[in-house]
């Protein structure tokens, strides 16, 4: 991702935080990271966090997403240290659409991207509006995208290892290339 493309998608992911009510300072506001996943279509594929805490224990987030954009199907697998993260996803604004394993829903409200349908395999769907929560629990297949208005995400879970992700898709890269 060009550095011009990376700035732009930063200010929509602020905006996003701004309408949110979620207050970052300035600091936090240039941590921002925005991850393409190597895919090159960001507003597609992808997504924008903030890291507050990180420890041994545990590792609050916030995420944002722009419109329609969709976090990949991915696991957080076993280490040498635990079992594998433990996440709560609680919906701070817009509509979250939430696939994790287990019986596939019928009617779903949404899809993974086009043209990348074939590396998505979960479909039981979870819907979540502001205020509402839900637990993905370790080596657990999960992906998930934002509704219209796109949508911030509070994250609350164990030590965060994101390099460790398994991904579906083969193509990944969970680290950020800046050009």
């Amino acid at each position: 991702m060009d550095r011009q493309s990376y700035e732009e998608i930063k200010i929509k992911a602020l905006d996003l935080f701004d309408r949110a009510n979620i207050i970052l300072t300035e600091e936090e506001k240039q941590a921002v990271e925005v991850a393409d996943f190597g895919l090159e279509k960001v507003e597609d594929t992808g997504l924008q966090l903030i890291t507050y805490v990180n420890t041994d224990l545990v590792c609050a987030k916030e995420l944002a997403l722009l419109p329609y954009q969709t976090c990949p199907e991915h696991k957080h697998p076993k280490r040498d240290f635990d079992e594998g993260k433990e996440e709560t996803f609680r919906c701070r604004y817009g509509t979250v659409y939430l696939y994790v394993e287990g019986e596939e829903s019928a009617n779903r409200s949404t899809n993974p991207p086009a043209g990348d349908e074939e590396y998505y395999t979960v479909f039981h769907e979870i819907i979540l509006h502001p205020g509402e929560q839900y637990t993905i629990y370790p080596n657990t297949l999960h992906w998930f995208k934002a509704g219209s208005e796109g949508a911030i995400v509070s994250e609350f879970s164990t030590r965060s290892t994101d390099e460790s992700d398994i991904f579906t898709d083969p193509r990944i890269k969970r680290l950020p290339e800046i050009n």
